[in-house]
């Protein structure tokens, strides 16, 4: 049987048609131990959004250091605009026009977002007058309006993600990889973002979207990639698949919700915190007349945009920032009254602190160090990693082993570095510590940050389980319907002052984030 050449109309479309943005054919990636990618294929049409969605360790990152040019395939192809690629660096994929916008971003706070953009790429057109004019050109081209001459410290988040943005297209990109884009954004800088992303689509960009965000997924993506433990489960189309369907192809179940719904908060309190106040080395106040209180059985939530003082404030009670003045109270379990306001953070942690920081790179693990040495951090002086001499090496073993079991930590051996694991095994393994300390108190910041739908249901389940146990948890986090679904009580923070209150069951998220940006308090009148 033979099949003609298309002629007349249909063979002008398949002669015009433009060849992919993106093709990755057969792409496998194999480290000691582990494949993490096998046999994965993408495709990427030119002037569109293609979402690449999967769980943590299941081989997103490495495809897109692969493709660009951070890692090198073991097999496989690529083409950009249809012509085969080898890249060896990232400035070959700079060179094909590929950009990408890491999730936490690389900039630098005490430059203005024009030496940022500029920055390395100097020699296209200096740093004086045809920088700016270029730089200024591509704002007013693609809409990512932010002053030049601004220093990045002064900037929130979502205006840092322009930046970036700025910084991939002056360097020439019409390919741009977002990972997470959205994981420090509130509703409506989503809503912006979006409404960028789409009018730069209309201009001819091409973007490869990474989000544990389903429905975001289905809100801006084009196209949606599926990829599980290393390998392509399928392509579809976001229009005509529901969140639930995309949650299955990842993690082959339901997905799940934060929400709890028993009160089990009692009237005994843990955290007290009266009057504190941080100010900067300028004399700017970053935290105003701080009080809250945190009771057993309760999840208080703080709701903010980046930048307003929440860091701030967990750094405070933990004690790795000193207050000018106010007062950290904590009452232990058998109601003995504790004021922490001159302690170390050792000591605030041995009194009964569990910390669960927004960087775990940075404060939550060693990463070059294996993961029954990462056990140890901060329960040096504590059982079962010590008998308050020496440390037990035994004990952190065998108790790294139970958290791997109980929480779910994918890992081949506890002798494997904490950088070994994929983001989302991380966080279960600091979870998994910090839960392990019988703690009274848990200040969760970003618990859930960048990690895949499987760990999060796990990370919900422990704290929603740990409260009802008892644990007063201090929750800060950037994903609105986490901190709606986990918090017996939200307070809003802006500017470094405590400045509303939500209650839960009937806040919206939209509500939350004008709140949260000033434009309303918990009353509806303008912050």
């Amino acid at each position: 049987m033979t099949t003609s050449a298309p002629t007349g109309t249909d063979a002008d479309a398949v002669a015009t048609e433009p060849p992919p943005a993106v093709a990755l054919s057969g792409i496998t990636k194999r480290f000691p131990g582990v494949v993490a990618n096998s046999d994965v294929h993408m495709v990427v049409r030119p002037a569109t959004v293609h979402a690449l969605c999967g769980e943590n360790g299941a081989g997103k990152s490495t495809l897109m250091k692969i493709l660009y040019g951070m890692q090198h395939p073991d097999e496989g192809t690529i083409e950009v605009n249809g012509s085969p690629v080898r890249f060896r660096t990232p400035a070959d994929a700079i060179r094909a026009g590929i950009g990408m916008v890491h999730q936490h971003f690389m900039l630098a706070d005490n430059l203005t977002v024009l030496e940022n953009v500029v920055l390395g790429a100097e020699y296209q057109h200096g740093i004086g007058a045809g920088a700016r004019r270029a730089v200024a050109e591509l704002a007013e081209r693609t809409g990512l309006h932010v002053d030049p001459d601004v220093r990045l410290e002064r900037l929130g988040v979502a205006d840092r993600q322009r930046v970036e943005i700025l910084k991939v297209l002056y360097r020439g990109a019409k390919i741009i990889i977002l990972d997470e884009p959205t994981a420090v954004l509130v509703p409506q800088e989503v809503d912006e973002l979006f409404a960028t992303l789409r009018g730069m689509r209309e201009q001819g960009f091409t973007f490869v979207f990474i989000s544990h965000k389903l429905d975001e997924v289905r809100a801006i993506a084009d196209t949606v990639t599926v990829i599980r433990r290393g390998t392509t489960v399928g392509t579809v189309d976001p229009r005509a698949t529901s969140t639930r369907q995309l949650a299955e192809m990842m993690v082959g179940s339901d997905l799940p919700s934060p929400e709890t719904r028993e009160s089990t908060v009692t009237d005994r309190p843990v955290l007290t915190v009266e009057g504190l106040r941080l100010s900067a080395e300028s004399g700017r106040a970053v935290l105003a007349d701080i009080d809250l209180v945190v009771h057993a059985g309760e999840v208080l939530g703080i709701a903010g945009v980046e930048g307003n003082g929440q860091t701030e404030l967990v750094e405070t009670i933990m004690g790795m920032r000193r207050a000018d003045a106010g007062r950290v109270l904590l009452t232990t379990a058998d109601g003995v009254e504790h004021d922490l306001s001159r302690l170390g953070t050792l000591h605030r942690r041995e009194a009964g602190i569990g910390y669960v920081p927004e960087d775990r790179n940075r404060h939550g693990l060693l990463a070059s160090q294996p993961l029954w040495a990462n056990r140890i951090l901060g329960y040096q002086t504590r059982r079962p990693v010590s008998n308050g001499q020496w440390l037990d090496v035994d004990g952190a073993r065998a108790d790294t082993r139970r958290i791997i079991e109980q929480f779910d930590v994918r890992t081949p051996s506890i002798d494997v570095p904490a950088a070994a694991l994929s983001g989302g095994n991380q966080q279960k393994l600091v979870v998994g510590r910090e839960l392990s300390g019988d703690p009274v108190l848990l200040i969760a910041s970003h618990p859930t940050r960048g990690v895949d739908v499987g760990a999060q249901a796990l990370i919900w389940d422990r704290i929603r389980q740990a409260r009802a146990d008892g644990l007063a948890v201090l929750l800060v986090s950037a994903d609105l319907d986490e901190l709606i679904g986990l918090s017996d009580t939200i307070k809003v923070m802006l500017r470094g002052r405590l400045v509303a209150d939500a209650d839960p069951a009937t806040v919206t998220p939209e509500e939350l984030g004008a709140a949260m940006t000033g434009a309303t308090t918990d009353g509806g009148e303008p912050a």
